[in-house]
């Protein structure tokens, strides 16, 4: 039977409107006994300009998979970050949460040559720092829900993981997280209003929550002129072509210590079968090509609040104007800092549990830098 912790993010109402997430009032306060993760990809910018964010991306969709897949169906808060994630667990599960993100950090080393942070960081150390953790649901789609988060906590454990401080050690080497159901099949969506761009809002100290929440509103206000409030993906479904051109990854990810080579032909001969069925409509058992490719698209996060504002919108060249302009006003006064990222196209990073159920997750970002580019230019 679930204990009364782990059921506390059972018990949150589902969210229909994103809108809503600017109220405060929306979100709930993380239990005391319940510890954050969180994870990010060393000098991601770097990678980035060595032309490796589909790496950098799988590699911060795999923090979220590895959990998913260790916690057996336990629904809990996450957040994909585009080069990391966090997410929040009761106690019984914080040693699994170690567990997984020793594992991560050591397979993406081996198998990506890339340096991941991770550390878990238990909430009662969130709150004596002055900062908070709280959490909403939305569900874009009847299949998903995604977590939102606000209070700053999550802001704060990933500087304190920065800072090396709640540090998870390095697994032993050969170790392999659980990544059963992560992909990157799907080609990229080209832009259609314009480009596809990556925004990075977060409030300063001076900031009140109602002045970030009234800020928010201003931005999605704008958002909503666009076709579908912005959605990156086209509502059909983004493109799928043969060969994949995400097939050296997927075979990375996918291949638990198996030939690389061996599996990148497994995955031909997979993704070959499933183009010719998308090409075709035709229903396999219980599987219907053209309703998946419209779940995928209603599934899609590319909205989401994680101590801030992250969108990745299909914005065309006045609504993006809008958006500068009320952020720029914002800056001046000292309430927040924000960063853009324009590029001609959105990717995706999906879960899939399984492909003949609705609740298969999708994690959308700019295909050349996105979020982690964005960062960047906040930074700056």
């Amino acid at each position: 039977m679930k204990d009364a912790q782990a059921a506390f993010y059972d018990s949150l109402p589902l969210l229909r409107d994103f809108n809503n997430l600017t109220d405060p009032e929306r979100f709930t306060a993380v239990p005391t006994e319940w510890v954050l993760g969180v994870a990010d990809v060393v000098d991601s910018t770097g990678q980035i300009e060595r032309g490796r964010y589909k790496a950098v991306n799988m590699v911060g969709a795999a923090v979220i998979s590895a959990m998913i897949n260790a916690l057996r169906g336990q629904e809990f808060p996450y957040v994909f970050g585009g080069d990391g994630a966090g997410f929040a667990v009761p106690a019984s599960a914080a040693e699994a949460a170690r567990s997984v993100l020793a594992d991560l950090r050591r397979w993406a080393e081996e198998e990506f040559s890339i340096a991941l942070r991770g550390a878990v960081v238990p909430v009662t150390e969130i709150r004596q720092a002055g900062k908070d953790l709280r959490v909403a649901r939305y569900a874009p789609s009847e299949g998903v829900d995604y977590a939102m988060f606000s209070g700053g906590g999550l802001a704060w454990a990933e500087a304190e993981m920065k800072a090396g401080r709640f540090e998870v050690p390095y697994a032993a080497p050969g170790a392999l997280p659980d990544l059963t159901g992560l992909s990157c099949r799907w080609s990229n969506s080209k832009a259609q209003n314009g480009q596809i761009v990556s925004v990075v809002v977060q409030p300063t100290a001076r900031a009140t929550e109602t002045d970030f929440a009234d800020l928010s509103r201003a931005v999605l206000v704008a958002a909503e002129g666009l076709d579908r409030s912005g959605h990156p993906m086209p509502e059909s479904g983004p493109p799928i072509r043969w060969p994949p051109p995400g097939l050296a990854l997927d075979a990375h990810v996918s291949r638990a210590g198996r030939n690389l080579l061996l599996q990148k032909i497994k995955l031909l001969a997979q993704n070959l079968m499933i183009g010719l069925l998308f090409k075709s409509g035709k229903r396999l058992g219980n599987f219907e090509p053209e309703h998946y490719k419209r779940t995928v698209s209603r599934n899609a996060d590319f909205r989401k609040f994680d101590d801030g504002l992250k969108m990745t919108l299909d914005c065309d060249p006045a609504t993006l104007n809008q958006i500068q302009t009320v952020l720029e006003q914002a800056r001046k006064q000292g309430r927040i800092r924000y960063g853009l990222h324009a590029q001609d196209e959105a990717m995706m990073t999906c879960f899939v549990p399984s492909a003949t159920r609705d609740d298969h997750v999708h994690f959308v970002d700019g295909a050349s830098g996105g979020y982690a580019q964005a960062a960047s230019a906040m930074r700056a």
